[in-house]
């Protein structure tokens, strides 16, 4: 088998190891059992059950990290590029389920290798969100990136509690309802152009927001 497929199918097999017993409980001999490969050759590929743990990290982090850059570029309307946000996690953590729980919300997260990862993914689509807040609203780095930081964590926390209460209120519904609450203030900061245009014409209280087209 080439060497590709040969990770694919191992990935694949410790992903439903890691899913049934969790990580501390999942065994790599029983991974390669399910693999249907010598131990030896699951070595090979990875010297541990860590690395296979945090390559399967790699996957998910960087497949949320597509989804979230994906909806922000879906539009260019502000209120809708914050619903489409909203749902991509959402629609992440739905998709994962089972895999999402696992890799987010594992007695793992304080392994420095596994916390580097969750953090930098934080970063990176807090990075990508305060960008656009920037560029509309003109606030200074740190300031878009804080409320960044702030609509990531908002996304990230609520879309798991809906999962973790999946059922009680449909996903769209669940989706628009936060969606609704982040709009709300952050179309409070008004956009650029208008701003200046509006403070020149002696109106500083602007309410058009970074947010709104």
């Amino acid at each position: 088998m080439p060497r590709q497929a040969r990770r694919r199918q191992l990935l694949d097999a410790a992903l439903e190891v890691f899913v049934s017993h969790g990580y501390h409980a999942a065994a790599m001999d029983e991974i390669a059992e399910r693999a249907g490969v010598s131990k030896p050759v699951l070595y090979q590929h990875f010297p541990g059950k860590l690395e296979l743990y945090l390559a399967l990290l790699d996957e998910s982090v960087d497949s949320l990290v597509d989804t979230v850059r994906t909806a922000l570029r879906s539009t260019s309307d502000n209120r809708q590029r914050v619903t489409a946000t909203f749902s991509a996690y959402f629609e992440f953590v739905a998709a994962q389920g089972e895999t999402f729980r696992l890799v987010f919300e594992s007695d793992l997260s304080n392994e420095p290798a596994v916390r580097e990862r969750l953090d930098q993914t934080d970063r990176k689509c807090a990075d990508m969100v305060s960008q656009v807040i920037k560029e509309d609203a003109g606030l200074a780095d740190d300031e878009a990136h804080l409320l960044g930081i702030s609509l990531v964590g908002m996304a990230q926390v609520s879309a798991r509690y809906w999962l973790s209460t999946l059922g009680s209120i449909p996903r769209e519904a669940a989706e628009q309802l936060v969606a609704r609450l982040a709009w709300r203030g952050i179309s409070g900061w008004p956009l650029t152009a208008e701003h200046a245009e509006q403070a020149a014409a002696g109106h500083p209280g602007a309410e058009r927001s970074a947010a709104q087209p």
